[in-house]
């Protein structure tokens, strides 16, 4: 609003603003120790010959490393998105009214997540000593439509399918509630008051608002599967890690292939972090949005002042 001047009054003269800014001996101190042992810690690296920079350069682009790389970032890739549908289905079981659902997946989570997932994996590689053969039919020890071995069916890779994508799907049910509650209960009682079905109401308002809360931890859980698979290493899974220790276990470079798979493990992670920036901006974009409209529209006039 336009400030009116009184006839006769006297403004007061505006004083200059001399501000200094305070010596800080202390961050100078600790930036130069920083830079020094981060200038050290180079140095050191390079220079040592028992790394064997060359061994490390040749296997970087090999063959069988990027056979594992692809097998990681299918392991991955996979089971982020069977955990995901799981998660999903779990966290809306849980938010259910029926207490045999809310069991169901409570005993889910509950286990899963209590026990550790190195033991699901090697559970999983040996489920054919509990369960030899697997079949389609009349259930009770009826008889048998189709059947498999499980030898031949749970193959390294299966193994390792089920148990990452099992035991993601128990936290990833976790983060979907909580996304879940973080939508007003009034955007779903507005939804049923225009008659839309509950899963209507879920897929086309509750999930869409949950995705802002939902996609900073998917993100993280997905950076942290793809380090998460090299577990898979114990029971042969012919991921990254897998495939270097089969080759220094023939040329006994172990620290060089240890740093090649280091490197591919720091190269897919960039990657994932960068992509879940962009992704988290997106869905971020309409909740900012909307306060700044309603700021600028509150303003009068276009910001001008009334009189």
């Amino acid at each position: 609003m336009e400030v009116t001047k009184t006839p006769g009054a006297v403004e007061a003269p505006e004083l200059p603003i001399d501000a200094v800014r305070p010596p800080r001996p202390g961050r100078w101190a600790a930036a130069l120790l920083a830079g020094f042992a981060l200038v050290w810690l180079a140095y050191t690296i390079i220079v040592n010959e028992n790394l064997h920079w060359d061994v490390i350069v040749e296997y970087l682009g090999d063959g069988r490393i990027m056979g594992g790389l692809w097998v990681t970032i299918q392991l991955t890739v996979l089971s982020m998105a069977i955990g995901l549908a799981l998660g999903i289905v779990t966290a809306v079981m849980q938010l259910s009214d029926s207490p045999v659902l809310r069991g169901t997946a409570a005993l889910y989570t509950w286990f899963f997540r209590g026990t550790p997932l190195l033991v699901q994996l090697i559970f999983w590689f040996n489920i054919g000593l509990v369960f030899p053969s697997f079949g389609i039919g009349i259930p009770f020890d009826g008889p048998k439509l189709v059947e498999w071995q499980a030898n031949e069916l749970i193959t390294p890779f299966t193994a390792a399918l089920l148990g990452l994508a099992i035991n993601e799907g128990a936290y990833m049910a976790e983060i979907v509630r909580a996304g879940i509650r973080s939508v007003d209960p009034g955007q779903r009682e507005a939804a049923e008051s225009l008659g839309m079905s509950h899963r209507q109401v879920l897929r086309r308002v509750v999930l869409p608002q949950a995705m802002r809360v939902i996609i900073p931890p998917t993100g993280n859980q997905f950076i942290s599967m793809l380090k998460t698979t090299s577990m898979v290493s114990v029971i042969a899974g012919a991921e990254l890690l897998t495939v270097a220790q089969r080759i220094y276990l023939g040329n006994f470079e172990v620290i060089a292939l240890l740093i090649v798979a280091s490197v591919w493990y720091i190269v897919l992670t960039t990657i994932a972090s960068v992509a879940q920036h962009f992704i988290e901006k997106r869905f971020e974009r309409g909740h900012h949005a909307l306060p700044a409209r309603v700021r600028r529209n509150l303003r009068p006039f276009g910001g001008r002042g009334v009189r």
